[in-house]
């Protein structure tokens, strides 16, 4: 299957043949960073069991937290598609945008002017050093495509990366159908 050019922006879907990496196995990635020192993303289709109030209790908000990657899980990330709304933010491409000034969040949450199709918030996130995930790619770890949803805010079903293979076709569709554990088959 021919690999789409990795920039920031893309989507990095797990292949099957790392199913049995409890961080990745089943992921889709939304890639925030690419450059020559590394590259940087957020899980996008793994919630975790915590809202923003758990994490923050000043902070009133059921909005569920994402389980972004395993690195730096103590820390909270978020992506959006407000930079009008969040000064500081970092383009990551057409509409989507990392990080800002989070006491701004802070304010339009408790205003009720923040949806939750226009933040997602992450526990940690996913990394890898300089030609890391190039090397990942030719090992058959991740297969890279255009992120061609309007809003990525709106993913939140975990079946979003069996949906993405099943477009692939082929011994994908079987690999999308299989049960999570198979041992429990």
């Amino acid at each position: 299957m021919g690999q789409t050019e990795l920039t920031k922006g893309k989507l990095l879907i797990a292949e099957p043949s790392i199913l049995n990496d409890t961080s990745f196995n089943r992921s889709v990635i939304l890639l925030s960073e690419h450059n020559d020192q590394g590259s940087i993303g957020f899980i996008i289709n793994k919630p975790s069991q915590y809202v923003l109030g758990d994490i923050i209790p000043e902070i009133d908000s059921n909005l569920t937290i994402y389980k972004g990657g395993p690195v730096s899980e103590e820390n909270l990330y978020f992506v959006h598609r407000v930079p009008h709304l969040i000064p500081d933010s970092i383009e990551i491409t057409d509409g989507i945008f990392w990080g800002g000034d989070f006491e701004v969040v802070q304010e339009l949450l408790e205003k009720d002017e923040l949806e939750k199709e226009d933040i997602r918030f992450f526990l940690g996130y996913s990394g890898w050093s300089k030609d890391q995930l190039q090397d990942e790619l030719e090992t058959t770890s991740w297969i890279v495509i255009e992120n061609q949803y309007q809003n990525i805010f709106g993913i939140s079903d975990q079946s979003f990366w069996k949906d993405q293979l099943m477009k692939f076709g082929g011994e994908y569709k079987l690999w999308a159908n299989a049960p999570e554990n198979p041992s429990l088959n």
